[in-house]
């Protein structure tokens, strides 16, 4: 057809797309529906996918062509459903089973590549004809005449092998090849047919029906192109089947066998040369899969793999596409089954020749090991550095060359004192510490201070403080890590409050403490609250959990690469956790372990890796130095000597002064040393107390030991005019500290008498939501650290009234009040102005009177200056000596609770006194 007509077609098919059916069906004359079907069914079918018409309407089904010859339909791809379940099974058996040898995980190489639809290799009618192409019965050969006449010819093949030319007569084709029978038409046309010229090209191709045979995913006829191949039947039916051969398909023509095609040759070198063309009554032929070698480990392509006749290791190899990069040679191993039925493992070198050269066998298992993870040639550089990580060592590399300079290359933070260098001994991994000053090393390179280093060296420079860095990004590492463990094993704990909290720091406090169980133990209430208790277990779990990561991750401190990233924001004691253990570790029967522990007067308390030829000084300098208040004259250095009728403690007496200022004469330290540094005899630090309110001169004021309260009022200047001292608010922190405590105490105590007894029995008026809400006000009561005190005696100067102070006291002196408060199970809790003659009863009146579940039995009266009275006969005498300005009246609430009253009515006073406590400083 000619290019104007398609480009005819084509308008007409844009212009058709606005149409709609019924004008369709008119417009479309048979002239144009003929044209339409004398195109190629590929330019048929993309016409109409394009425009998106229904070649039924041209009196076509789709994907028909209008001679005839159809692509065969291919057969639907394999049931991914049965394979999902197969493989599921096949896990969960493989899961179970830990015994088992890794080669099962391993999948033949080859065989997914016919798993999906096989309509990737599907025949087309279009393809064009190669020019050796043997044409037979069915053929059609299309004949164009031009010259002096001028006509078009669609010639088929008989089933003779005659193709019937009008012109010229018959023409015998069998035998020939279609450039054969092109040049002899055209010769013929030439000679027979004076000036006219012949132009020759293939129709329609013929159909043949072959056989695949032996293991096919779907064997049996087919009906194929003429011009597939051996690679097309194949994936015409379907494919190999699991126990297939990929590399003996076999074709056979008339009971012989004329090609043999490995198809490992087109998957891994893409060479089809042996992909024959096939022809009608050829059959594909696919024996059973023969002998395999498993390869797993340091490959590209770990798979099993079909054998050859005398295949070595290293055609294996190269079937496995090559080695990784990680990958060690020299140490692989081939796994082998002898003569008595057992496994044996042969170790072979795949850099050298013998190795190369191994003749692999049916069964083998090839496992080719991977390199050590360790450095060669590297130093480590980890903690308060700018850039922490592996370096090259150089040779006669020191501290200064690794670290040139202070400001660039150390955080502000660094610890200029204390710095150390792990280095291994031998091959068995032992390990000597090395201690240097970081500020010394580097003001003073090529000095005996400036350490020269060694491959594979480990260099960790300190913080000079715990609590410098931000830690956000190690806790999001250990968190990331958590969720990779939950998602593992399937748990996990949304409500966890651990979480939000400082992972690293949690998980690296509960290493090695076994209190924390005993507890924790000792602290659960046998509960019907499951709540509670699953709550409480989901905590012990993620926090066991926690500890357990954060102590993985520290014992491969120098291998992890994302932790060595952010060292800088590991304290002291981390990173010397894993030094110190490794220490502990390889200490053999009768030698101690190489380290020391400083206790006293100094910045950081513990344990520490005995340095080699390291004094007092240095274990000082590792601790931190000296905290203030520390005794220079004399510390006490304990030593254990060890003999062989047993040991015995020794206490030497140091002079630290001396010791500092002379390092070279400091005592030398020995395995498990203790340093005990003392404080200066009536040493205090520098204590404050807080004065405020009603006083001349309130502030802040500098207390020495012994001194009172009445001489910082002195101090102070004495009160104002305006100052109300029965009123006043003394409050103590260590008294703060002790009331915490006993709210915790009275908080488990009712927790445990909610969960053992139950608040909504029948012969309880509390409820359990009750109970609960009072638990839940008990524990977010604020602990005040209140103390009575008698004021107005102390301003008089009576010496039995005065205290002594102690570090962070505060007092408060309110101006004068004129109010009443009353509080607890009134209508209406509220303040009066203090009127002379009103008594409690009144008072509660004017609050709109008790409540129904008010214990009016026992109300009291919460003095301006937080003491408690009781009620007796005079509170309703109707006298006013025992109310004040300032008072509070409690009208406490009635448990009606026998066993427990005294619990409820402790723990009503301990909320309405520091409710009354927090209200008064919450007026300063």
């Amino acid at each position: 057809m000619s290019g104007l007509m398609k480009k005819i077609i084509l308008v007409w098919f844009v212009c058709l797309g606005f149409a709609t059916a019924p004008t369709f069906a008119a417009s479309v004359s048979p002239q144009m529906i003929q044209q339409f079907k004398n195109l190629p069914q590929s330019e048929q079918q993309r016409l109409a996918k394009q425009y998106g018409i229904d070649p039924s309407q041209f009196g076509l089904q789709q994907g028909q062509s209008n001679q005839g010859l159809d692509n065969p339909e291919l057969v639907s791809p394999r049931d991914d459903d049965e394979d999902v379940q197969k493989s599921d099974r096949k896990d969960k058996k493989d899961k179970n089973d830990f015994l088992q040898n890794d080669a099962g995980k391993l999948k033949r190489f080859g065989y997914e590549m016919f798993a999906g639809a096989p309509s990737t290799f599907a025949p087309t009618s279009d393809t064009p004809v190669p020019a050796d192409y043997f044409v037979g019965p069915g053929d059609t050969i299309k004949v164009q005449l031009f010259g002096k006449e001028s006509s078009q010819y669609d010639l088929t093949i008989a089933r003779n092998g005659v193709l019937q030319f009008p012109e010229l007569g018959p023409i015998n084709t069998v035998g020939l090849t279609f450039s054969t029978l092109r040049e002899t038409i055209i010769e013929k046309v030439k000679q027979q047919m004076i000036g006219v010229q012949a132009n020759v090209s293939m129709g329609e191709l013929r159909s043949i029906r072959i056989f695949v045979a032996g293991d096919a995913y779907k064997p049996g006829s087919y009906t194929v192109s003429s011009l597939a191949t051996i690679t097309q039947a194949l994936f015409v039916s379907g494919g190999v089947s699991d126990i297939g051969s990929l590399r003996d398909i076999q074709l056979k023509r008339h009971g012989k066998v004329i090609s043999h095609f490995d198809l490992y040759d087109l998957l891994l070198n893409g060479d089809s040369s042996n992909d024959l063309p096939l022809r009608s009554g050829d059959v594909v032929f696919i024996p059973a899969v023969g002998p395999s070698i498993s390869v797993n480990g340091e490959v590209q392509r770990p798979a099993i793999y079909e054998l050859k006749p005398n295949e070595t290791l290293a055609d294996v190899v190269k079937m496995a596409a090559g080695l990784k990069a990680g990958a060690y040679p020299k140490s692989s191993t081939v796994e082998r089954f002898n003569v008595n039925g057992l496994k044996s493992v042969i170790s072979v070198d795949l850099t050298e020749n013998s190795g190369k050269q191994f003749v692999a066998k049916d069964g083998d298992y090839l496992r080719v090991k991977n390199s050590s993870k360790d450095y060669d040639n590297a130093i480590t550089l980890i903690g308060a550095v700018v850039r922490p990580g592996v370096y090259q060592y150089q040779a006669k590399q020191t501290i200064s060359s690794l670290l040139p300079s202070l400001g660039s290359d150390l955080l502000r933070d660094a610890d200029l004192n204390y710095g150390l260098v792990i280095r291994d001994l031998d091959a068995l991994g032992h390990i000597e510490v090395l201690q240097f000053s970081p500020a010394n090393a580097i003001s003073h390179p090529n000095t005996i201070a400036d350490l020269t280093l060694a491959p594979k060296d480990k260099v960790v420079i300190f913080n000079a403080n715990n609590n410098a860095r931000n830690r956000f990004e190690l806790n999001q590492l250990v968190n990331k890590r958590i969720e990779e463990i939950e998602r593992v094993t399937g748990s996990s704990d949304n409500d966890n409050p651990l979480v939000s909290r400082d992972l690293f720091t949690s998980g690296f406090a509960s290493l090695d403490d076994d209190r924390q169980q005993e507890d924790s133990v000792a602290g659960v209430v046998v509960s019907n609250n499951q709540r509670l208790e699953k709550q409480k277990k989901q905590q012990e779990q993620q926090a066991k959990m926690v500890s357990a990561e954060v102590e993985k991750m520290l014992m491969q401190l120098f291998d992890d690469k994302e932790l060595i990233k952010l060292s800088y924001q590991l304290n002291r004691e981390e990173l010397l956790y894993p030094i110190i253990n490794k220490l502990k570790h390889q200490s053999r029967s009768g030698e101690e372990a190489k380290v020391v522990a400083i206790n006293g007067e100094v910045r950081f308390k513990g344990i520490y890796p005995l340095a080699e030829n390291a004094n007092v000084a240095d274990l000082i300098a590792a601790a931190g130095g000296l905290s203030e208040g520390a005794y220079l004259k004399r510390a006490e250095l304990s030593r254990i000597e060890t003999t062989q009728d047993g040991s015995s403690l020794r206490h030497l007496s140091i002079n630290l002064s001396q010791s500092l200022s002379d390092t070279r004469t400091a005592e030398k330290l020995e395995p498990r040393d203790v340093l005990t540094v003392m404080k200066i005899p009536e040493w205090q630090e520098n204590q404050t107390v807080e004065v405020r309110g009603e006083v001349k001169f309130p502030g802040v004021y500098s207390i020495r030991r012994g001194e009172t309260l009445e001489d910082v009022l002195q101090r102070a200047g004495g009160f104002t005019d305006n100052a109300y001292i029965s009123a006043s608010v003394f409050v103590r922190d260590s008294l703060k500290k002790q009331e915490e405590l006993e709210i915790k105490k009275f908080a488990d105590q009712l927790r445990r008498e909610i969960a053992t007894k139950g608040l909504s029995s029948e012969n309880s008026t509390i409820n359990y939501a009750d109970a609960q809400q009072m638990l839940l006000d008990l524990q977010n009561t604020k602990a005040v650290g209140r103390l009575v005190i008698d004021l107005p005696a102390i301003s008089l100067g009576i010496a039995e009234a005065d205290l002594q102070l102690e570090n962070k006291d505060l007092l408060y002196v309110p101006p004068k009040k004129q109010t009443i408060s009353v509080t607890g199970e009134v209508q209406h809790p509220s303040s009066h102005r203090f009127k002379k003659g009103l008594s409690v009863e009144q008072y509660i009146e004017l609050a709109g009177n008790p409540k129904k579940r008010a214990d009016a039995d026992r109300i009291y009266v919460i003095k301006a200056n937080g003491a408690v009275e009781l009620p007796d006969n005079s509170f309703w005498s109707g006298s006013d000596e025992q109310l004040a300005p300032g008072d509070t009246i409690v009208v406490p609430l009635d448990t009606e609770y026998k066993d427990n009253l005294t619990l409820w009515s402790q723990i009503t006073g301990i909320i309405y006194n520091s409710a009354v406590a927090l209200a008064a400083l919450g007026n300063i």
